[in-house]
Formats: C-alpha cells, structure tokens, sequence
C-alpha cells in the first residue's frame, strides 16, 4: 500500500505517523497555503493540488485523484472534513482503481441524508427524535410538522451537519424567519437547502459511540463520549467515558450501536451521535461515517489505534476482536481552536508567536503547529487537540488542569483561557453538565477568568 493523506493540518500529520510506523509510504498534499507545514515535512512525497481556497485544492476531487496518479498511490485516507464523507468522491477512488479508507459510497450516501440516516436508525431498532419524516416543503409544512412534535424544536439541514443550517425555535411566531436564515445557510454550505423538524430535546447530553466494523460480519464497539460542552453546535470538550451514564443506559446504547453496525453492513470507523435525556433515555441524531476529531480519548482509554485498523479493514483485512472493547481510566480532550470567545468565538487567522505544549505523564498532543507558523485564514480554525488520561476522571481533570497550565499560545486569539476556566468550573469538575453548559455557565466562567487573573 502507498497511502496518499487527503487532508491538512493535525489529522494529515495524525494519519502519516501511524502510517510511518506500519512502513507504508505516504504522500502529502498541499494548497499553497501549506507549502511549509508539518505534514509535507513528514510525507515522504508532497504534491501541491492547487491554491488556498478549499474548493480549488482540497475538495477538488480531479486534482486530489490526479495526485495520487502520478505519485502511484493505491490508497487514499480523507481524514476528517473536506472530502471524508463525500461519496462522490469515495466513488471517483474506485473508478480509479484507488482504495478509499471508509465505508462504502452508497453507505455514506445514505448517512450523509439526515433523513436518510434516520429512516435506516430505525429499521436497527434505534430510538429516534420526533419531527417531520423527510424535508418539508414549506413553511406550512415545517409549522405542521412542527406543532405534532411540540415546541421547542429544531430546523435542521437535510444535507449536513456541524450546526450550519440549523436553529432553534421556541414557537410558530418565529418559525417563518427562522426558516428562511436556515434554509439561507443550508443552501450556502451545501448546495441544498432541505431542512426537517425535529423535537428539541431540553437538558439532553451529546453522547456518542465510537464503532470499527469491517463490512463482513465483524464489529467492534469502541466506548462511548460525551461531547456536550459545545459552541454554536460544535464540539470543545470530550471525554471518555462519559461520566455518569447510568450503567444500564451505556449497556443499551453500546449493544444497540452494535446492532446497527452489523444491519447496516458498515465497514471502517464510523461513530454514532445520541441524545441523552435525564431519564437516560437515548435517541439517535446521526452517524458520522469517518475518523471524529476526538477520536484520541477512545485511543487512551482503549489502547487502540483507529487508524491502523481503518488501514487493516481498507487492506481487506478482519477485526481481530469483536463486540464491546475493554475500556481503562479516564481521558479528556480540550480543542485549541484559533476563536476569539470573547467574541462569540470568532475565528482568526494571524501569524503564532509561541507555540509551546504540555509534556510529562499521560499527556498526549496532536497538533500540526509550531512557533512562528502562519494560520491562513481559509480553513477550520483548529490548532491543536490536548488530551490527558490518568487512572479515573478526578485524576485526569487535575492532570489537565496542569497541562492546560503550561500550555503557551501567543501570536492570536485562542480557546485557551476559557478552556483554562471550565477545566477549574465546579459543574465540569463534577462531571454534570448538558448541551447548554457554556450558556449556562457564561457569566459564571466570566468571574472565574477574572478572579484567576487577579
């Protein structure tokens, strides 16, 4: 196998490390944007596929496939983002006779349709949210749909995620505007601009699971996450376990995710993304058919490599151990992302001054950046995940406290300090928080930057 890394930044430089250490040669590609960056540095090829724009290099599929031609790949990881979920493209690979780590394209197409997805959810037996079956047409048929399912609910993009196309409404007076902005946004991120109602579930928690399954039979589940300290519907905490999930619930939703695998046919890493009410109810919202960006908490506390196994799956090759793996300890991952939280988390670009992460026992980071670096503007604002494990989660948050203590980033706007305040915030240090913490706790965590600053 020679692998070709269709992606930049910390996933590029993730996929070739583990790639490296398995002896498969590897081959970067690059905007120009990226000419300097960590992952062309490591590759043992690099091929430039156009400029920094994302539509003119990484999600051109002509010259991404054109890259691997004439460096002779037979293999393609897409990482996570840009083509990683595209069956367009994931089609276009086995036309070229070029393997495609992931699951199959009429997989992804299926799951990549939110609608879709929620139909196969539960011909698998998976609970799902109430709302309407499929898009609805209009206003009239959104305020219909939604008066079934009760208000509050959602407005959501048939043909994406990542809380583009999506908002929230709280009754049938507002859902008319709120309709128009998401359907507005949906179209823009993704050339369709279907939307669907689906019931809004107060108080709920963002628990998934992690899954490896290699299309014959053989499915693993990896444990599951909480992922519910989110900004604009969008991750910035994970961690592994997730705490204080009744047993009998993590029992139903690892079985369940188990199940679904294996109806679905599914092949490669996927994870499945759940609500999870107070009672411990569970209902699943999607199933994202790729490499998660936390994936490094599953990796910690399971001790496995998931991209090492995508690459085994991909070569044709069988999970070696099946049903639910063996969990030990306790691992958390904080997102360095170039935001501004100040400023309702506004993206930035800019040049870094110091780039300087933590180091010492049960630490691990995935980052492609260093001192000096410029961060274009042209792409996710991501700079570098930290991660801590340790022998359970009072440990693990202490060690993290630490670790965040010595992380230094200068040169631009950083998630840092507010990543800094909720790892000291009572309700995160106890384990209990919801989708609604960072709203929630707002003015709290205010105070705490202020009093630490003093």
């Amino acid at each position: 196998m020679k692998l070709l890394v269709a992606n930049r930044g910390e996933i590029a430089v993730r996929v070739i490390r583990t790639a490296r250490e398995l002896g498969i040669p590897t081959v970067a590609v690059y905007s120009t944007a990226d000419a300097d960056t960590l992952a062309v540095d490591l590759a043992d090829e690099a091929v430039c596929i156009g400029p920094p724009p994302a539509r003119d290099s990484y999600l051109n599929i002509v010259n991404v496939l054109a890259a691997a031609e004439i460096t002779g790949c037979d293999a393609v990881h897409p990482g996570y983002g840009f083509l990683s979920e595209n069956a367009a493209f994931a089609t276009a690979c086995a036309r070229e006779g070029v393997t495609f780590v992931g699951p199959s394209p009429e997989v992804m197409e299926r799951m990549g349709d939110k609608i879709a997805a929620k139909a196969a959810a539960r011909e698998a037996g998976l609970p799902v949210l109430g709302g309407s079956d499929g898009p609805v047409a209009d206003v009239r048929e959104a305020l219909r749909a939604a008066d079934e399912a009760g208000y509050p609910v959602l407005l959501k993009a048939a043909a994406g995620g990542g809380g583009k196309g999506m908002r929230r409404v709280e009754s049938a007076a507002e859902l008319p505007a709120a309709f128009e902005v998401a359907q507005r946004e949906a179209e823009a991120a993704f050339s369709d601009g279907g939307l669907y109602v689906e019931r809004m579930l107060e108080g709920a928690r963002h628990v998934e699971i992690q899954v490896l399954a290699d299309g014959l039979g053989g499915a693993l589940v990896c444990g599951d996450r909480e992922c519910s300290i989110q900004r604009r519907h969008q991750k910035l905490v994970e961690e592994a376990p997730a705490p204080h999930l009744p047993d009998a619930t993590r029992q139903a939703m690892h079985e369940a995710a188990l199940r679904a695998v294996r109806v679905w046919g599914y092949r490669s890493a996927g994870t499945l993304e759940f609500l999870v009410d107070a009672e411990g109810g569970f209902y699943f919202l999607e199933l994202n058919a790729r490499l998660q960006v936390e994936h490094p908490v599953t990796e910690l506390v399971t001790g496995l490599d998931l991209v090492a196994e995508q690459l085994h799956v991909a070569a044709g090759g069988l999970l070696s151990t099946t049903g639910i793996a063996t969990s030990r300890g306790h691992a958390i991952e904080c997102r360095i992302n170039a935001e501004d939280p100040s400023r309702d988390f506004r993206p930035g670009a800019g040049r870094l001054r110091d780039f300087r992460m933590p180091a010492g026992p049960g630490i691990r980071i995935d980052s492609h950046c260093e001192p000096g670096e410029a961060i274009p503007p042209h792409y996710d604002s991501l700079l570098g995940k930290l991660c801590v494990w340790a022998a359970d989660r009072p440990r693990a948050v202490m060690r993290l406290r630490r670790a965040l203590d010595e992380a230094v980033v200068t040169g631009i706007p950083t998630t840092l300090p507010l990543l800094e305040e909720i790892a000291h915030e009572p309700q995160f240090t106890e384990g209990r928080y919801t989708t609604a913490y960072l709203v929630e706790r707002a003015e709290h965590l205010s105070s705490l930057r202020e009093a630490r600053a003093a």
